[in-house]
């Protein structure tokens, strides 16, 4: 009997609707952890990373961790992992909520999707019953109606995780959703599902989660909620205002994207503010499986107001995504957005930072009238209007202005001729803080494995947020490639544990492969734990050149290399990125084309 590890894989053969399960290869959960380091291990071996996106040959893997279903602090994540259909490189999504572990105490690490179904369905999973069933009485509704369905036909008590609209249409922003809220959210996973024509995954598990020592693993746990509770980020920051907290400290110094990335402060910035969320719109806050922070905000619409709902968030990357990069200071339009991107599953993120380049688009005159015609709103920054509309064009790919919106942001640009105009890496958009302003985050953007993304390699952490004695200039580019190869490998053996990014604010990764050790009963050092990450950030770099990507996508947008950000604490930055690339291709063992030389391969088992 495993520990920490389910030691079981439920395969789902969807061209023929046979399911199979079969025994995780422990080989490889011990080289790759779990989640995301164990799913791309699977990906990378089974299919081509040239494949179709959309196709049959893809595959789109649920991934758990040995953590996940423990009651170690915020031991409720799983992955997503697909080629992704907005990159072409892999995908791998985050999620929180409550199905990864109802996964695990059905007795399962992963479920594989593979081939087509050519019908709608769901998959059933009760233990070791699994079934496929149609699911042509859900395809087309809205996420939140489809879970409230789908558990009344199963089990009260299942927990589900799918698709909206959005993925139906395969938008390719959009998202997987659990729980009706917590998403899988970046690259287009939801797409991938959709293309499957899968539109839930409904699990209801009864088992629990073995841990190898029991006394040594309540030990950690009880250390480690006693470090979560006395850190100021963990315990008064993300609990307190949760992830908004973060808008008026990035607006004050220049970093909150706003109007594309064109300015760096936005002036509605104080009403859309996680002090005005707590004050208006706030309910409650809220927690993943075994979370001791409580990030989550419950939040409603109130007072008269045009726009009407509740439901949960606003996260910060939301606030930017739809409220100030596209110009919008309308707290209650930000949350009803929010609502909406639930409910069509679709990635806030891309979503938002589309609509964004399509503002811009328009604003110097690059959209035809005749197809600006066609849209009942005028597109333009500040117009909450035409980002509600957007939302609902892109999710269900109405008109032609829809099915552009619905290819992201990146091929929106290139279809009217200028992709410079995209503010993004790889086909995918970046997240909320402006890298001319946090130049290690300009170098994590160019070289994250699932394009432009925040949490691969979080260097805010020490060029803005550390305290002063620590904190790294964020206007130089001395040692942020050091830097960013430290966080990026720590990120990846966090991912693939189980726990949230969100915890790393307060353990340390030592404490965290104690809790692993503990959980699963191996003895990896320190060394080895930073080692097996650096594995897994490589493998990820392998899927990739094998799908065609190298040096020439590790790139950032013009806007960003050429022309200073104003305003705020960082007038006249831009970021030099090629010296920092440089050092870091030669850090990671890379050659001067960005791949892996084979002493590199060897060394980390890969050859």
């Amino acid at each position: 009997m495993t520990s920490g590890w389910a030691g079981q894989v439920l395969r789902v053969n969807l061209t023929r609707g046979e399911i199979t399960k079969e025994p995780l290869r422990m080989d490889w959960a011990r080289a790759y952890i779990g989640g995301r380091g164990l799913g791309t291990k699977y990906l990378y071996e089974e299919i081509d990373p040239r494949c179709d996106p959309l196709g049959p040959s893809n595959k789109v893997i649920f991934a758990t961790g040995p953590l996940t279903g423990t009651y170690a602090p915020t031991g409720g994540r799983y992955m997503v992992l697909c080629k992704s259909p907005l990159t072409d490189a892999i995908a791998c999504s985050n999620s929180g909520g409550y199905w990864g572990p109802e996964l695990k105490f059905a007795g399962y690490d992963m479920v594989i999707l593979e081939g087509q179904s050519p019908r709608p369905v769901y998959i059933w999973i009760h233990n070791d019953h699994v079934e496929i069933r149609d699911a042509s009485h859900v395809w087309g509704k809205t996420t939140a109606e489809t879970e409230d369905i789908l558990r009344a036909e199963t089990d009260p008590q299942a927990r589900v995780a799918g698709i909206g609209p959005a993925g139906e249409n395969m938008c390719r922003v959009a998202c997987v959703i659990n729980d009706k809220s917590r998403a899988a959210g970046r690259s287009g996973v939801g797409a991938a599902m959709g293309a499957k024509r899968v539109k839930a995954i409904v699990v209801r598990g009864t088992g629990a989660v073995r841990v190898a020592d029991p006394v040594r693993f309540s030990q950690v746990v009880m250390d480690s909620l006693q470090i979560v509770a006395q850190s100021p980020v963990t315990s008064a920051a993300l609990r307190g205002l949760g992830t908004a907290s973060t808008v008026g400290f990035t607006n004050a110094v220049g970093i909150l994207p706003t109007r594309n990335f064109q300015q760096g402060q936005f002036e509605g910035a104080n009403a859309i503010s996680g002090q005005a969320i707590a004050q208006s719109v706030l309910v409650r806050n809220k927690g993943c499986y075994s979370c001791p922070i409580g990030c989550a905000r419950v939040t409603e619409i109130k007072g008269p107001s045009k726009w009407q709902g509740k439901g949960e968030g606003p996260e910060y990357e939301t606030i930017f995504g739809v409220g100030s990069d596209c110009g919008v200071g309308d707290l209650n339009a930000i949350l009803y957005a929010n609502y909406l991107c639930n409910l069509y599953a679709v990635d806030t993120i891309s979503a938002g930072a589309t609509i964004a380049t399509a503002m811009e688009l328009a604003e110097k005159g690059y959209i035809p009238e005749e197809d600006l015609a066609e849209l009942p709103f005028e597109l333009k920054f500040g117009n909450a209007d035409a980002v509600i509309g957007c939302l609902e064009l892109m999710a269900y790919r109405r008109g032609k202005f829809g099915n552009l919106l619905a290819e992201g942001g990146y091929r929106l640009a290139e279809y009217y001729g200028h992709p410079e105009l995209f503010m993004g890496v790889k086909k995918q958009e970046f997240a909320a803080y402006d890298p001319r302003g946090a130049k290690g985050m300009g170098l994590g953007y160019a070289t994250s494995n699932r394009g432009a993304c925040h949490l691969r390699g979080y260097s805010m952490s020490v060029e803005w947020f550390a305290p002063p004695d620590q904190r790294l200039d964020p206007f130089s580019i001395e040692g942020k490639a050091a830097v960013q190869k430290m966080l990026q490998d720590a990120a990846a053996s966090v991912d693939s544990s189980g726990v949230c990014t969100f915890v790393t604010f307060a353990l340390t990764p030592d404490k965290i492969c104690a809790l692993y050790n503990a959980a699963t009963g191996e003895t990896l050092t320190l060394e080895d734990w930073a080692l097996t990450g650096e594995r897994i950030w490589n493998i990820e770099r392998l899927f990739n050149i094998g799908a065609g990507l190298g040096r020439k996508d590790d790139t950032l947008p013009p806007r960003m290399l050429n022309e200073p950000l104003t305003g705020g604490a960082v007038p006249g930055q831009v970021v030099e990125l090629e010296p920092m690339l440089e050092e870091y291709y030669r850090l990671r063992g890379w050659d001067e084309e960005g791949r892996p030389t084979q002493e590199t391969l060897a060394r980390l088992g890969l050859a």
